[in-house]
């Protein structure tokens, strides 16, 4: 299936009191399914409301969301579940894990949620995958930051889902990590997977296939990397 990604006039406004805050205005942008994309912006430039909307974790105030041909953007509460469900895998940046869970029972839980086959197999060898084979009975509080993020990422990947959502994904993670971890989403691409980062390290934009900036809710560029694709064995920071 095509999990092409099309937001048409999309704005979300957040009402605080009396002040309307502008989140995302009128963007306008499509995302080929298979595609890295690398949002870059700061703090406040709408970058993981974006996320969250393409995520169906919010609703849009005006405008529309198409991925897959289906209008996300108009679904229901329990359709929004099934959609992410069965079609995001989210890396947070909170790391969101369950605090009374191990490492293996956080993923095994996503697993579990998405109906896979022999889903503690597949969350053991997912953790192994982000270098936490032997801490899989480790509880969140028995681990570092940096742990607990690539327990959240391997969460995000157990389920083979076709589309990434990643926010500052190597944000707690030290620098052989971070490459780790930019290494598994790069790879997403060869399982034609679309991967969609937020970030504020401009070095990370250079593995994408296209970078996207945002400033004050508006996109203010789009295209390749400045010097193309760099190998992630180049990258630094």
């Amino acid at each position: 299936m095509d999990y092409k990604i099309e937001l048409k006039n999309v704005s979300k406004y957040y009402t605080m009191g009396d002040i309307k805050v502008k989140a995302l205005q009128n963007l306008n942008l499509t995302i080929n399914h298979g595609e890295i994309v690398v949002f870059l912006g700061p703090s406040g430039s709408g970058k993981t409301t974006l996320l969250n909307l393409v995520g169906a974790l919010e609703s849009v105030t005006d405008g529309s969301i198409i991925i897959g041909n289906k209008e996300i953007s108009k679904f229901k509460r329990q359709t929004q579940f099934t959609y992410r469900r069965e079609t995001i895998g989210f890396i947070f940046q909170t790391f969101n894990l369950f605090p009374t869970l191990s490492s293996l029972e956080n993923v095994q839980y996503v697993a579990d949620l998405s109906k896979l086959k022999q889903s503690k197999q597949r969350a053991i060898e997912a953790l192994q995958n982000v270098g936490l084979g032997d801490r899989i009975r480790h509880f969140p509080h028995q681990l570092s930051g940096g742990e607990q993020q690539r327990v959240a990422i391997a969460r995000a990947l157990v389920k083979n889902a076709p589309i990434i959502l990643a926010d500052e994904p190597t944000g707690e993670l030290d620098f052989q990590t971070g490459r780790q971890i930019l290494k598994l989403l790069v790879e997403q691409k060869e399982e034609k997977k679309t991967v969609l980062i937020v970030t504020h390290n401009r070095e990370i934009s250079r593995l994408a296939h296209r970078v996207i900036e945002l400033k004050s809710g508006n996109i203010i560029s789009d295209g390749p990397p400045k010097d193309g694709t760099t190998s992630i064995d180049l990258l630094e920071w």
